[in-house]
């Protein structure tokens, strides 16, 4: 049976829908909540000589933070700040502790050359590609 909607589907209401559900049906299961990773979230895209990284870190210092490239595969290293102990959420999205993000890369990164910075909470890696896999204009010759 095929049901047709009117209109679009409102998707903030769908998504707080779900929330309340799935929400509901954890309550009391306090381990499931406390096993919450800090994984960040990430933006990976390349162009024709670098590959770019973006990763979402509020509220993570740069004393708290690694950043290594070994071979084909970027590491992020790192820890969020525990909040107060004394704090009794009524929702939390934001999870704490410690967190690792292993990338593997699609091509191989000059190392020497790599950039990092860390603004208003978002962690921007560049990665230039070794010069051996970049493109290379042949003059051609009669």
């Amino acid at each position: 049976m095929m049901i047709r909607l009117k209109g679009a589907i409102p998707t903030t209401r769908i998504c707080n829908e779900f929330d309340r559900l799935f929400g509901d049906l954890v309550t009391g299961c306090g381990s499931i909540l406390e096993d919450k990773v800090a994984t960040p979230a990430l933006n990976v895209w390349q162009d024709e000589t670098s590959v770019f990284v973006e990763a979402e870190l509020p509220g993570v210092s740069m004393d708290n933070l690694e950043v290594l490239v070994l071979d084909n595969e970027l590491t992020i290293k790192g820890q969020r700040p525990d909040v107060a102990e004394d704090i009794s959420f009524l929702k939390q999205e934001c999870p704490t502790g410690e967190f690792v993000r292993v990338i593997q890369l699609p091509i191989e990164i000059d190392t020497e050359s790599v950039k990092a910075t860390l603004n208003n909470g978002v962690l921007k890696i560049v990665l230039p590609k070794a010069k051996q896999v970049l493109p290379r204009s042949i003059n051609v010759q009669s």
